[in-house]
């Protein structure tokens, strides 16, 4: 096998988009994985391109002042907070940064008058959902000793990064609030103990598939169990386990699922105890969360996020609002008690069901939401029939806006387009557009994910007249 080649006494002063630090060697750029800027480094190299490499941290020479040490044991294993080796707020001032920079550089944007990042009120414990995979064939890590026949190789945890067949037993996770921690250690103990099988995710066997755990700010928990081809009698055996162990469960659901993909959103879910949702609260707002259903996975955040989007709008009451790819219709509910009338689409038929129910719940009345393919349904006809909107929310997915969508948005002529991404590159390549007829007046980064190089943004358009 051949050695990496070693750049000696590299000084990283930047980070990427991808949360990688970079360095130049010559005339070289060098994305350094787990380097952050103001370290210097030796670097192995373990691929090369005619313009840029990719290495890792050989030595490092001189740490940063912004390095601290990671507080999980599995960091640099796990695939998740890639960044707890940086100081949190160091990791504000490079979100804040890569938002702006990419703004100007793919959509031609002055940001000049961009608002300090929001930071997120506590930087551990902060989401609301967590999924889990068991497999029968363990991660084995450094700290593990030599292997024998008789180590324990099954793992209930995190896919590790690019092995979709290797799961990473987790220990304790930072992520999310007691009792997750100990719902997942304790299913997994059960199993062992009674010999109920791990799945296989390349033979496809086994009874133990995922665990999904929900909480809400309400106090309310959802656990789902997911099995792929469970003996008789082994379903009541864990659930009943579960329920017993864990008697503040809420929620406490199953499912069987026997393809050859984790997804679920087509299977059935069968509720062992409890009801078959949670609620969230915001404003005394409620909304109901299904198993299925999306809902931003940072509670606390959501809620400073939700606010600066309606702040943003600046509603008085008069205002007909679209809110597209509204989701279960959070945002849409949120600002409706602000608004004349609210339009929510969405490309999924569950979700459309879910954000009626949240109307409802809430006695909501002026409301109205569509499913269908943004790019099909938001037509001169369906303008024609909901009354051409003052005010547009859009919170897309990482791909951003389709161009039929975004086309669409220059011939509403909306007064107002509050624009809600997870994706500042996309984002930014929909606002190059969009300036064609509008003008930025607002940028608000918002930190919904510590400890990683994610980021939201928000942004306010207004129609240039």
């Amino acid at each position: 096998m051949r050695e990496a080649k070693i750049l000696e006494s590299l000084t990283v002063h930047d980070i990427a988009e991808e949360g990688k630090g970079v360095a130049r060697a010559e005339d070289l750029v060098v994305f350094i994985d787990k380097a952050i800027p103001g370290d210097v480094v030796d670097a192995a190299v373990f691929k090369k391109k005619k313009r840029f490499a990719e290495a890792k941290i050989a030595r490092v020479i001189s740490p940063s002042t912004e390095r601290v040490e990671p507080f999980c044991q599995h960091f640099g294993v796990c695939g998740g907070c890639k960044w707890q080796h940086m100081d949190y707020t160091a990791q504000l001032k490079y979100k804040q940064k890569s938002v702006l920079d990419v703004l100007q550089r793919v959509g031609g944007l002055t940001v000049d008058h961009a608002e300090a990042i929001l930071p997120a009120p506590t930087d551990k414990y902060y989401r609301n959902k967590l999924e889990y995979t068991f497999s029968n064939k363990r991660w084995l890590t450094s700290a593990d000793d030599i292997i024998s026949d008789e180590k324990e190789m099954n793992a209930l945890g995190f896919h590790v990064p690019l092995r979709f067949d290797k799961i990473l037993k987790i220990d304790h996770c930072y992520l999310q609030a007691d009792p997750s921690n100990a719902i997942r250690n304790a299913v997994a103990q059960f199993a062992v103990d009674n010999n109920i099988s791990f799945y296989d995710l390349r033979a496809h066997e086994g009874a133990l598939r995922n665990l999904v755990i929900r909480t809400s700010s309400t106090g309310e928990l959802m656990v789902i169990v997911i099995f792929a081809y469970p003996e008789e009698d082994q379903i009541t055996e864990v659930m009943d386990f579960v329920q017993s162990q864990f008697p503040e469960i809420t929620s406490l659901l199953y499912i069987v699922n026997q393809k050859k993909n984790d997804t679920f959103f087509d299977q059935e879910v069968m509720c062992y105890k409890g009801r078959p949702y949670i609620e969230e609260e915001m404003e005394g707002l409620k909304f109901r969360i299904g198993p299925k259903s999306f809902y931003q996975t940072n509670s606390q955040q959501a809620y400073a996020l939700y606010q600066i989007t309606r702040d943003f709008a600046g509603l008085n009451g008069d205002e007909l609002v679209y809110d597209l790819y509204t989701g279960t219709g959070t945002i849409a509910n949120f600002v409706a008690k602000k608004a004349k009338k609210v339009v929510g689409v969405e490309y999924v038929p569950d979700a459309i069901e879910d954000a009626k129910v949240n109307s409802q719940v809430n006695g909501l009345n002026n409301t109205v939401f569509y499913a269908g393919d943004m790019k099909d349904i938001l037509n001169a006809e369906f303008i024609a029939a909901n009354g051409k909107p003052d005010v547009v929310i859009t919170d897309p997915p990482r791909a951003g806006m389709h161009p039929d969508v975004v086309a669409r948005l220059l011939e509403m002529e909306a007064d107002k387009i509050v624009y809600v991404s997870c994706n500042a590159a996309t984002q930014a390549r929909d606002l190059a557009v969009l300036k064609e007829k509008y003008d930025l007046a607002r940028i608000k980064p918002v930190d919904m994910f510590p400890h990683t190089q994610h980021v939201e943004n928000v942004v306010l358009l207004k129609l240039r007249k």
